[in-house]
C-alpha cells in the first residue's frame, strides 16, 4: 500500500506542477512573439523553464503510477532526455526505436537517475532496448560509484539515504515486486546496467 500511495503522490505533484510551468513557458513564447529583445535574463528564464518541464515529465514517468497498458512514445522519452542534457554536465542518448511500455521506461528513467549519481563531473548516458532487454551505460573519464547505493538493487539493506538518492530505494522495491533483476558491470570509465 505504501508503494502505491507514493506513486499516486508522485503523479499528483507532477500533474499539479506541469500546468504552471507550461503557463510560464507559454508566457515567454508570447513575449518573444511581440518582438521583445531576448535578454540574458529572459534566456535564463526560458532555459530554466524548459529544464524544469523536462524534469517534471521525467519524474511523472519515474515516480508516478504506471498502468499496465500505458506506453511512452520514443519521441517523448528522447525529447525529455535531450532537453535535460542542455542544462546538464551529462549528455543523454535514447537509442530506442519504438514506443515502450511505461513500466519499462519507468525503470529506465530511474536507472538514468542512478547513473547520474556516478557522474558528478559529467559524462554520457546511453539507453538502449532491443526487444530482449534494456542496457544503460554511463561513460566518463572520472566516475564516482558508491557501492552501498548499488547494493540496494541487489536486495541489500539501504544505508541512510539523502532525498537525492531515493530513486535507488524505489527502483529496488519495483524490481523486487516484479521479480526482475538488474545486473551491473563496471570498469574504470564505464558503468553498464542491464534489466
Amino acid at each position: 500500500m505504501t508503494a502505491v500511495l507514493s506513486t499516486l503522490v508522485g503523479s499528483r505533484i507532477c500533474h499539479d506542477l506541469i500546468s504552471p510551468i507550461g503557463a510560464i513557458s507559454n508566457g515567454i513564447e508570447l513575449l518573444s512573439m511581440t518582438g521583445m529583445e531576448t535578454t540574458p535574463e529572459l534566456a535564463l528564464i526560458r532555459d530554466s523553464v524548459e529544464n524544469a518541464n523536462a524534469r517534471i515529465r521525467m519524474f511523472r514517468i519515474a515516480f508516478g503510477a504506471a498502468g499496465e497498458e500505458q506506453t511512452v512514445s520514443n519521441a517523448e522519452a528522447a525529447n525529455i532526455l535531450e532537453t535535460l542534457g542542455r542544462a546538464s554536465r551529462c549528455s543523454y542518448h535514447w537509442d530506442v526505436t519504438e514506443a515502450q511500455a511505461r513500466a519499462d521506461v519507468r525503470l529506465a528513467f530511474l536507472l538514468v537517475m542512478c547513473l547520474e549519481t556516478a557522474l558528478p563531473y559529467g559524462g554520457e548516458i546511453h539507453v538502449m532496448a532491443d526487444g530482449t532487454g534494456w542496457r544503460l551505460t554511463a561513460d566518463a573519464e572520472r566516475m564516482q560509484v558508491d557501492p552501498a547505493l548499488w547494493r540496494i538493487l541487489e536486495g541489500q539493506p539501504a544505508p541512510d539515504l539523502a532525498a537525492a538518492q531515493v530513486h535507488f530505494l524505489l527502483l529496488a522495491q519495483i524490481i523486487g515486486s516484479e521479480r526482475r533483476q538488474v545486473r551491473m558491470t563496471q570498469s574504470a570509465s564505464q558503468l553498464s546496467v542491464v534489466f
